[in-house]
């Protein structure tokens, strides 16, 4: 038995670089890859073209070791200063089980004269070691520089981040593993240190890990054809190719403890050519006595044709998945797993046994000079690189602005950011936002979840709506709730001036033009006397100090003070006829039909308030009341656009009202609050259901969609022949279009969700889950008989959170009782 100490094949760290004890110099890069599932076959192609370009970079005689770690690992939740809802949300994912993801490239520099290792020569198996060549001051500024060449390399593709590792990183601190470290005794960075036995003989062992060495090692056993990208079939549709890297079945989507290297070893090509026409030599020389060696020599022949006529760089390759398990029961069932991702590739899977400990040991970062050289096959970068693993998980945004969405392959919680971090970087020029998904794809869900979070990250919200969507939230937060009905009319005060506001000329300016739009027609127009009139009646009624500024007093303002003096001044028929004034204005007055709609002794402070909605179902046709009513809810927003403070966020979202608010006559008012709103910190959002509005409707076509950097789109599935026409006019991508047909394609069967198409721009698209607690459910819920259920627990309970908390507790009683 030998220590550590004794075979342990790193000299030293410093320089932030490794010196091993054969005199090899090894430099590492932690690299940040793009997310899974969100690059198009171009970005793959680019991708792999960098790779190889990189690797032309190198130096003769140096190594390319690419590890990747993917461990399971669990969604820790933080009961910290939360909410409601965002406790109840901490709660529901805690312990969520997901494969975390770190990918670190080594570069290392062998001595010239560097004397090649087979398995029975590995440094593990030798008596004493000792460096052959001593290292050079010269020697590692030439390495370094080639090395920062192939990190700006990756960089500027601008689909990679790399970042040199330094001393602490590569040897650990007293606190955190280094990279050997955690190689060693498969840690992860953040654990702490630990100590670990580890056992060689019958199998690798280390600690309590059971761990099993698949390798691709042998031409034989790759598959006839590689490519960057490969086609997932969960995901694809008949008319949508959807892409993975070629490797992501044995990457990210291995669901096992698992590291997965891969080496390349760049020698002198032209020996290596040189070589390898003396070998076709000898194959033909003995072609007659075997029919695989006739075979040998044809591949050899088009190896070196390929490799001279296409200016080819002839490599030797490894490939290998480390697998493992502190439960010895679950080793064939990671065998299963591990064989059937490398059949996905249609390569034939090897498991080591014999010559793993020689394998495992050559992984340790910056011993790959000591990985025994008959473990590898002949072959070029551009071949090789498409092994390479490509992507990482979802990554979460650290702005502080954004709404809770889990990641697709495990649901684990990501804070996604769709306003300020992409204006920040310049994905986005506005904060607008266009959401799209028909009946039951859950639109309304989303867009309940979505308001929700802004809304506890302080942002002031005004809610148009014509199907009671948000009546559950709106009570959850103590919002302000307007909706008519028989027996309870919606009711506002436009003519209100609340405690340490002033009236200043926005505020005149709008209850003027309520007055003119109640007072005229849309066609008719308005004399410029009759536009000073109102202005003066309006100047003197507030001068005038009414008791309580409302409807009924400016009325009575005008019949009594104001018409005596338009009497004495004589301009009263000429110029401005005001008993036609006093007459249409008249069913508006106490008495009248609609004295209730502008004289509201309640709910007056809506500057202040958080959370208004305006649910106008019932008066959507209404040609009296609608008109009055959308006028009130713009002067509402505008208001609070205008008056709040620029570090407050704005947000008005127009439901299916937005027809309606088009028809009569707004469709240029929508254009000036799409195109301003971004001034004001804040942003305009319109939810829709139907294609056909968007293509009919030049409103929705030339002021939504154009000022809407961010698309929103639920299951497409019911419009998938239709979706050319959508494609067209959202200006989405071949990419996104296969990225929104995958949605809810192959769902996890353990968790209820729904998928959700985010796009920025165009430039950054992916898809998330919508998945939520109990508690976010019940209170987002549209189902009638749901919210009926609420509204009967919150009468019984008397508080809408001990309502939901109780109907969560009896389902959970419910199921746990079932089982």
């Amino acid at each position: 038995m030998k220590s550590a100490e004794q075979v342990f094949p790193i000299y030293k760290v410093e320089h932030d670089a490794l010196v091993s004890m054969q005199g090899d110099l090894s430099i590492g890069f932690e690299l940040i890859l793009p997310e899974l599932f969100t690059l198009s076959n171009d970005e793959y192609m680019n991708f792999h073209q960098t790779w190889v370009k990189a690797i032309k970079l190198l130096p003769k005689n140096s190594i390319l070791h690419k590890q990747d770690w993917f461990v399971e690992d669990q969604y820790q939740a933080s009961f910290g200063d939360k909410t409601f809802l965002s406790h109840a949300s901490e709660r529901f994912f805690n312990e969520r089980p997901y494969l975390a993801h770190r990918c670190y490239v080594i570069l290392t520099k062998k001595p010239d004269n560097f004397k090649t290792v087979t398995s029975a020569s590995s440094s593990l198996l030798r008596k004493h070691i000792t460096p052959s060549e001593a290292t050079s001051a010269e020697l590692f500024r030439d390495f370094a520089d080639s090395a920062g060449q192939f990190k700006r390399l990756l960089e500027d593709s601008g689909l990679v981040r790399v970042r040199r590792l330094s001393n602490n990183d590569l040897a650990g601190t007293l606190v955190a593993p280094g990279v050997l470290e955690q190689y060693c005794f498969l840690v992860s960075a953040d654990d702490e240190p630990i100590l670990k036995d580890i056992h060689l003989k019958d199998g690798i062992r280390i600690g309590d890990n059971f761990c099993q060495l698949y390798t691709l090692a042998e031409a034989e056993h790759l598959p006839g054809l590689v490519g960057p990208r490969i086609t997932y079939d969960r995901y694809s549709t008949d008319k949508t190719k959807f892409s993975t890297g070629f490797a992501s079945p044995i990457g990210a989507l291995l669901n096992c403890n698992h590291i997965y290297n891969q080496y390349l070893f760049i020698e002198d090509g032209a020996k290596t050519l040189k070589k390898l026409e003396a070998k076709k030599l000898r194959l033909q020389s003995l072609s007659a006595y075997s029919r695989e060696n006739a075979i040998g020599r044809d591949a050899t022949q088009e190896f070196l044709n390929e490799a001279i006529s296409q200016q080819r760089q002839p490599i030797k390759a490894h490939f290998n998945i480390l697998a493992w398990t502190d439960d010895k029961t679950e080793l064939k069932d990671i065998r299963n797993k591990v064989s059937s991702a490398l059949a996905q590739l249609d390569a034939q899977p090897k498991q080591e046994t014999d010559g793993a400990p020689q394998i495992w040991w050559a992984g340790l970062p910056g011993n790959s000079g000591n990985f025994p050289m008959n473990d590898t096959f002949d072959t070029f970068a551009e071949q090789a690189t498409c092994f390479f693993n490509l992507e990482t998980n979802y990554r979460s945004s650290l702005s502080p602005c954004g709404i809770r969405l889990g990641d697709r392959l495990s649901g684990k919680p990501l804070h996604v950011d769709l306003s300020d971090e992409p204006m920040k970087n310049g994905i986005t020029t506005n904060r607008n936002k266009f959401i799209l998904g028909p009946s039951g794809s859950g639109k309304s869900f989303f867009t309940n979840h979505l308001l929700r979070s802004y809304y506890e990250q302080d942002a002031h919200i005004v809610l148009v709506d014509v199907g009671h969507s948000y009546e559950g939230l709106c009570e959850f937060v103590d919002g302000y709730y307007f909706t008519y009905s028989e027996d309870n009319p919606i009711s506002f005060n436009p003519f209100y001036v609340g405690a340490g506001d002033v009236l200043d000329t926005e505020k005149r300016e709008s209850i003027k033009a309520m007055i003119l739009a109640l007072w005229k027609k849309e066609d008719e127009g308005v004399l410029r006397s009759e536009y000073i009139a109102i202005s003066d009646a309006l100047f003197n009624y507030y001068e005038s100090n009414p008791e309580f500024a409302c409807f009924n007093s400016f009325y009575e303002f005008l019949k009594g003070p104001f018409y005596e003096t338009m009497k004495n001044s004589r301009v009263k028929d000429q110029h401005f006829d005001i008993d036609n004034l006093l007459f249409v204005l008249k069913p508006y007055y106490k008495g009248g039909e609609y004295d209730y709609l502008l004289n509201a002794t309640e709910n007056l402070d809506l500057l202040h308030r958080r959370f208004i909605v305006f649910e106008l179902d019932n008066i959507k046709d209404h040609p009296i009341l609608f008109p009055v009513v959308t006028l009130i809810i713009m002067e509402t927003f505008v208001s609070k656009m205008r008056k709040l403070p620029k570090e407050t966020r704005k947000m008005i979202l127009i439901e299916e009202a937005w027809k309606a608010i088009a028809r009569e006559g707004m469709a240029e008012y929508i254009k000036y609050l799409f195109k301003t709103v971004r001034k004001y910190f804040g942003e305009a959002l319109v939810v829709t259901q139907d294609i056909e509005d968007i293509i009919s409707s030049p409103v929705v076509k030339q002021a939504i969609i154009n000022n809407s950097d961010c698309k929103i789109l639920l299951d497409q599935r019911k419009y998938q022949n239709d979706f050319p026409k959508i494609q067209q006019l959202l200006g989405i991508t071949d990419k996104e279009t296969a990225l929104i047909m995958s949605m809810n394609r192959a769902n996890d069967e353990r968790y209820r969700y729904k998928e959700v198409f985010i796009s920025l721009n165009g430039q950054l698209s992916r898809v998330y889950r919508t998945e939520v607690s109990r508690e976010e459910y019940w209170t987002y819920t549209t189902e009638s008989a749901e919210k009926a259920k609420v509204k009967a627990y919150k009468k019984k309970y008397g508080d809408i959170r001990k309502a939901i908390a109780i109907l969560v507790q009896e389902e959970h009683d419910t199921k746990h009782t079932a089982a």
